[in-house]
């Protein structure tokens, strides 16, 4: 029996689907980010001209921040999955430490690992809320035998005479 889940793309699939999805998210996150935060700071009657100025030069950089982010992750999972031969939430516990620490990079040896320690616990808290979720929402669903009328037990028989 096949240990692999075949409803699924290829690693290599999943990583460039993760990737263009974080950057979508990230880049309409920093659409309205930006959008907002533009117009903020900008003089009473350039708001609109502030908000799109500010979305044009931050909007693409938060997503490309976001897809290297999904895109790592995603890369991580699928080499973690396919060294440990299975899929549980410790997959993704791993895949953000690893995550974390090859983004901090520049940033030295204690920065790696204060960062890989961070991700890896945020990580851990989303998979943690996944499973109790679930759990939760499991025992709703769990399926319940209908009630059945009472049966009352039938009559004893007659009592016979019997004749020699």
């Amino acid at each position: 029996m096949s240990r692999h889940d075949h409803t699924r793309d290829p690693c290599p699939f999943v990583i460039l689907n993760d990737f263009g999805g974080a950057f979508a998210m990230g880049a309409v996150g920093g659409t309205v980010w930006h959008g907002i935060k533009g117009a903020r700071n900008s003089p009473r009657g350039d708001k609109l001209l502030g908000s799109l100025s500010a979305i044009k030069a931050r909007a693409p950089v938060v997503g490309g921040n976001f897809g290297v982010w999904g895109g790592l992750f995603s890369t991580f999972d699928c080499a973690v999955k396919g060294y440990r031969q299975k899929e549980d939430p410790y997959n993704a516990i791993i895949s953000g430490f690893l995550t974390g620490g090859t983004l901090a990079v520049r940033s030295g040896p204690k920065g790696m690992l204060g960062s890989a320690i961070g991700c890896g616990i945020l990580l851990g808290v989303f998979e943690g809320v996944g499973v109790l979720v679930g759990r939760l929402f499991a025992e709703t669903n769990k399926p319940i035998m209908p009630l059945m009328p009472e049966q009352t037990p039938p009559p004893p028989p007659a009592p016979t005479l019997m004749t020699a």
